[in-house]
């Protein structure tokens, strides 16, 4: 009988979901998971054992993980009206460039968001286990922000750490007095590291991980045109998007964990690069962007939160 029951336990799975950076392009996999919710007729919050995610996924996974929130919940703080008070900024600048003197907007809105959702509760308060993680500039590294190894951190300090984007917004000073930027510079897609930490902390080697991307911008770039770029010409012609884009961790993670692992995402189509464009234009194409995951990945989803 004994062994019976090892067999189990070597043989159940726990999940986790990995919520890739993007800006107001993460709507899309809220969009996409509030229809996983619907057809369901399960909370997010209760499907999985684990959430990671970094810069704007940060805040998703932390919001279903430290306060149980339904997909259409955590939507709402991505509406125009709260992403218009995230997005304040004191100075005029030109929406359509990325090469600025200082950052486009100020901390203050999105630290203000962040007291409202969170307050002063640490990780340790969260009810499932969740993970984020930063650059600390200072000391050249990442840092990782859970609830097991770091749980006296604040939720408000570890994920405006982790959405601190370079160039968006300031570098964060933490209350422990380092200095972070966005969690994306290390790797856009937390799947890697949050399966790595989740082994752990969730105490078993049977993960099933799904990795909600945020669009990939297939915009052709002209080689003969990129020879003569500078710094400039790169930052101009999105050096970061190429970074932040890339897949190099997904076919990985696809090769790794073969049937354990479910990617959803798709090149951009119509939907602006930039990761703050939040006009309702923009916004009605990033909820197209989701509607069509969920017409691509409904039905595997939906096998994959039951098995």
């Amino acid at each position: 009988m004994k062994n019976f029951f090892s067999f189990l336990s070597n043989t159940s799975y726990k999940k986790i979901i990995c919520i890739d950076g993007g800006g107001v392009r993460t709507i899309a996999g809220l969009i996409f998971l509030k229809k996983l919710e619907a057809e369901s007729g399960k909370k997010i919050a209760d499907c999985f054992d684990m959430f990671i995610g970094t810069s704007a996924g940060a805040f998703n996974a932390a919001c279903f993980a430290y306060g149980g929130f339904t997909a259409e919940k955590i939507k709402r703080y991505w509406s125009k009206s709260y992403s218009d008070q995230i997005m304040k900024s004191s100075f005029f600048w030109d929406k359509a460039s990325l090469i600025q003197a200082r950052p486009r907007y100020e901390n203050q809105g999105r630290l203000k968001m962040l007291d409202e959702v969170f307050k002063s509760h640490k990780l340790k308060e969260s009810n499932k286990p969740f993970l984020c993680y930063a650059y600390d500039i200072e000391n050249r590294m990442h840092s990782v922000f859970d609830t097991k190894n770091t749980p006296e951190i604040t939720f408000k300090d570890a994920i405006a750490a982790s959405s601190a984007a370079p160039m968006y917004f300031p570098s964060y000073k933490m209350q422990n007095n380092s200095w972070m930027i966005d969690g994306s510079i290390v790797t856009n897609n937390p799947t890697l590291i949050g399966y790595a930490y989740s082994k752990k902390i969730l105490e078993t080697n049977n993960i099933k991980i799904l990795s909600i991307g945020a669009g990939q911008n297939k915009t052709k770039i002209e080689g003969q045109s990129s020879t003569h770029w500078g710094g400039v010409g790169w930052l101009r012609n999105d050096i970061m998007g190429m970074m932040l884009d890339s897949e190099i961790h997904n076919e990985i993670s696809d090769n790794l964990f073969n049937e354990n692992y479910l990617r959803i995402n798709s090149p951009l189509g119509k939907v602006n690069k930039m990761l703050d464009d939040n006009s309702e234009e923009n916004l009605e194409k990033i909820h197209l962007m989701g509607m069509e995951w969920w017409s691509e990945f409904g039905d595997e989803a939906l096998k994959f939160i039951d098995l």
